[in-house]
């Protein structure tokens, strides 16, 4: 069973890494601990910097064959559906001028099929520890499988085994995990009203509702809760607590009787954001989840498994891999990843404080913010561009104070220079 590399985990950034390091000639081991996909409300918005490398690897076709839907907007509005701020990726200067929106598990399943004979995929299998030479580096890993033990041998483990990865912990990469006070409700809303085909995240007097569109006449619903809010709720209780979401949300009122119906089904999701201080040790690399975690609220996450994954194969070139071209590539693969993720978690903390947060100042500049923001096309078309995943424009400290209305920014009606 040995191999070049040992990809463990099978979730978005375990299979991006086996379809990207696969495409690089290397053979590969792909290792899942659960026998099938498990239905769990996340990683259905791909960005177009994520979907660029989709498309490379003949992904994106395959979503958009299986019903893949394209939302051109991301949209911050107001609990009756008002725009505060349109990003509206149509006037993107790339290919891809859009998000696609799919079911996780389709997600799954496509770069599944991408895989080709240089990669076998085993299910049922548990990744126990690292294994180590006489140097200490990492030269492959323990598993489980059938209730027997046996030692797999690669010049690269990738840990891809997700938020509480059993893998950083033996490698000895500790992180500290930063809980958001709130939870997120999920809801997959069948048979739908139609609502417009867009990324819309309402901003309402008890934080954020976001909604948007999958296949099959389908909605999904993330509405912010406190940790206990929905629990013991029986189906008066959610009836009631439905109602009141649609009060304080009038523009949700369309949907209210397809959530009714779909109440039963949902998800109460805990939130938080950490990045690990490394990216990996000799003989290992972290890719996806395992390494680093953002708020949903910036549809950020999957992509950044996605790119992640291309960004390691980059590194690790197409030549024959020896432990030292691995461990080359695992420190430039750091060196150019950690200053983006670092960008990617503020950018995306920074999107979901605007409407989470809701105490008396965060409000006034969440408000101000979405406000100003949306007025202003530099700094609109910049913050597109960032989450896009097409490249990252730090925006500066007059530029934050343009974005909530402290100065007066003259060159708001132009476009940045670098676009």
């Amino acid at each position: 069973m040995d191999a070049d590399v040992v990809v463990c985990g099978a979730g978005v950034g375990g299979l991006a890494a086996a379809c990207a390091l696969s495409t690089r000639g290397f053979r590969v081991l792909l290792l899942e601990k659960q026998a099938g996909p498990t239905r769990v409300a996340k990683g259905e918005v791909l960005q177009p910097g994520a979907l660029r490398v989709l498309r490379d690897w003949n992904v994106a076709q395959r979503l958009e064959l299986r019903g893949g839907l394209r939302l051109a907007r991301l949209v911050a509005r107001d609990s009756g559906g008002a725009p505060l701020m349109a990003l509206d990726y149509e006037r993107l200067r790339d290919e891809e001028r859009w998000l696609l929106a799919h079911d996780y598990p389709v997600i799954l399943d496509a770069l599944a099929d991408r895989l080709d004979g240089s990669v076998e995929f085993r299910r049922g299998v548990l990744v126990r520890d690292l294994l180590r030479d006489a140097a200490g580096r990492v030269d492959g890993v323990r598993i489980s499988e059938g209730g027997q033990e046996r030692d797999v041998r690669a010049k690269l483990v990738v840990a891809a085994d997700g938020l509480s990865s059993r893998l950083r912990k033996a490698a000895g990469i500790a992180v500290h995990r930063d809980e958001y006070p709130h939870r997120l409700a999920a809801f997959d809303i069948a048979d739908a009203p139609p609502v417009e085909q867009d990324f819309s995240a309402y901003v309402s007097e008890f934080g954020l509702r976001l909604r948007y569109p999958l296949p099959g006449g389908r909605v999904r619903l993330y509405v912010q809760v406190r940790p206990d809010e929905l629990r013991g709720l029986d189906e008066d209780g959610m009836a009631r607590w439905i109602d009141r979401l649609v009060g304080g949300t009038p523009a949700l009122h369309p949907l209210a009787d397809a959530l009714r119906a779909s109440a039963a089904n949902r998800q109460v999701l805990p939130v938080s954001r950490f990045l690990a201080p490394s990216l990996g040790i000799p003989g290992l690399a972290l890719v996806g989840e395992t390494g680093h975690a953002v708020h949903p609220m910036a549809a950020q996450g999957m992509n950044t498994s996605i790119t992640d994954a291309e960004s390691l194969a980059g590194h690790l070139g197409s030549g024959e891999l020896t432990a030292a071209s691995v461990d080359a590539g695992i420190r430039s693969y750091q060196a150019e990843r950690l200053p983006k993720l670092v960008h990617i978690g503020q950018t995306s903390h920074n999107a979901a404080r605007m409407i989470t947060d809701l105490s008396w100042a965060g409000r006034v500049v969440g408000r101000r913010a979405l406000r100003f923001t949306g007025g202003n096309d530099r700094l609109r078309y910049t913050v597109m561009h960032n989450m896009a995943g097409l490249g990252q424009h730090q925006l500066s400290l007059l530029d934050r104070l343009h974005q909530v209305g402290v100065l007066p920014d003259p060159r708001a009606r132009r476009l940045p220079a670098w676009a």
